[in-house]
């Protein structure tokens, strides 16, 4: 039986199928989307914003990997592509879809700021005068961070310093009307002071000033972030994968 896929004709037809969701408000931004389908419960979008994916999905993972596979076969979706797919194993992929890479995260948001931290260190906005000693603390302590000085996705980054240096880093990455927080660094010798939380808790309320939700996303074998994020008000959570197409 050939089963076809509902197209949805805009970004307002796709939020309001996924119930506004705040990962697809976020995931869109103000970019966009060149197609969309809907099948089973499972929503598919696909833009043409870079650096970012070229296509995310929220429902249930089969119907989401169905869509895919048609899309990969149709050549719609191509080779060195990455998408944000609901959470699945690999080997549902084995036969139908080549994928070079996957890796698990989960996509946390919170409408709500957190409470203060005990000693929570000052966060600030740092300016382009900071970014030599940005991009040697990201260098440092997160060389493989994906939020790097120069990232068009990044809107501002705040910082902690001690004295004159400059010890943690993350960068808002915030997009349409969600914000987000993301390439949390903390500078090695720095380590186990709180300064992660500081960090975490002095952005989300920064941002929350602007959004009504913030987003963050962690590795799901970064389990000590996970805690702390929890620990912060990030409770709702999103179960993610993601491929690149081998």
């Amino acid at each position: 039986m050939i089963i076809e896929d509902q197209e949805l004709a805009d970004r307002d037809a796709i939020l309001g199928a996924v119930g506004h969701h705040p990962f697809a408000r976020h995931a869109l931004g103000r970019a966009t989307p060149t197609a969309a389908y809907h099948r089973d419960g499972a929503v598919l979008w696909l833009t043409s914003a870079e650096p970012g994916p070229a296509g995310c999905a929220i429902g249930p993972a089969g119907p989401a990997l169905d869509i895919c596979v048609r899309l990969a076969d149709s050549a719609t979706v191509r080779p060195g592509q990455r998408l944000h797919l609901p959470r699945h194993d690999r080997g549902l992929l084995t036969g139908r879809l080549a994928v070079e890479e996957h890796s698990d995260w989960d996509f946390h948001w919170t409408d709500t700021p957190p409470p203060l931290q005990p000693n929570e260190q000052p966060v600030v906005r740092l300016t382009d005068a900071d970014l030599p000693a940005l991009a040697a603390l990201v260098d440092e302590a997160f060389p493989s961070s994906t939020s790097r000085p120069g990232d068009p996705r990044v809107v501002d980054w705040y910082g902690i310093r001690v004295g004159d240096r400059l010890v943690a880093c993350g960068a808002d990455r915030s997009q349409g009307d969600i914000g987000f927080v993301a390439g949390l660094t903390v500078a090695p010798d720095q380590r186990g002071r709180g300064l992660g939380a500081s960090l975490t808790a002095g952005m989300t309320r920064a941002l929350l000033a602007r959004h009504d939700t913030v987003g963050l996303g962690v590795y799901t074998h970064n389990v000590g972030a996970a805690r702390l994020y929890r620990r912060l008000g990030f409770t709702d959570t999103l179960a993610l994968s993601s491929i690149r197409l081998a």
